[in-house]
């Protein structure tokens, strides 16, 4: 039994769609397979940076860990 396939993933608002693996253009009339290596680079370069940036999005809305300085020290402290 072979494993689901993962869904159609967008890139942002273009007529880009990355479908097991390959690109492609979808439009209203149907889809077209991209075979240009050049283009296909630049689409796995824009998908890798907005990949990123939702990262980086993410880890700025986790709520902050205390930092050390933050902490309070109990007992005394020795000099």
């Amino acid at each position: 039994m072979n494993a689901p396939m993962p869904p159609s993933v967008g890139l942002a608002q273009s007529p880009a769609v990355l479908r097991a693996g390959r690109w492609w253009l979808v439009g209203e009339a149907g889809s077209v397979p991209l075979s240009d290596p050049a283009f296909i680079a630049v689409l796995n370069g824009f998908a890798e940076a907005l990949s990123a940036a939702d990262r980086t999005v993410a880890a700025l809305r986790q709520p902050d860990e205390p930092s050390a300085a933050s902490v309070p020290r109990t007992g005394s402290r020795r000099r």
